[in-house]
């Protein structure tokens, strides 16, 4: 039996487990973004995603939370997406309710 992986497979699998934080409050805006919209996003955007998410867990936290915006202005737009996304997800969520 073999057991290889495409490239994009093992790419998908080092995202994942970079989106787990250890802070629930990361893992439930980044896990749903990768899951739900990254495949939709450009090359360019998926690699700015990827930059993005190997910045610090503080500074990831102050920016989803909307505290403060990051500096670089791509950062920025992906850091917009995220946060819409969730609360996108959020409202589908509580309208079914």
């Amino acid at each position: 039996m073999s057991n290889v992986t495409s490239p994009q497979t093992a790419q998908r699998k080092r995202l994942y487990w970079h989106c787990r934080r250890g802070m629930w409050e990361l893992d439930l805006l980044l896990v749903p973004f990768l899951e739900q919209r990254y495949d939709q996003l450009d090359e360019k955007d998926q690699a700015l995603f990827c930059e993005l998410i190997d910045e610090e867990d503080q500074d990831l936290f102050v920016w989803l939370m909307r505290r403060e915006w990051p500096a670089n202005p791509e950062w920025r737009r992906i850091v917009k997406m995220i946060v819409e996304h969730a609360e996108t997800i959020d409202r589908d969520n509580f309208s079914r309710l």
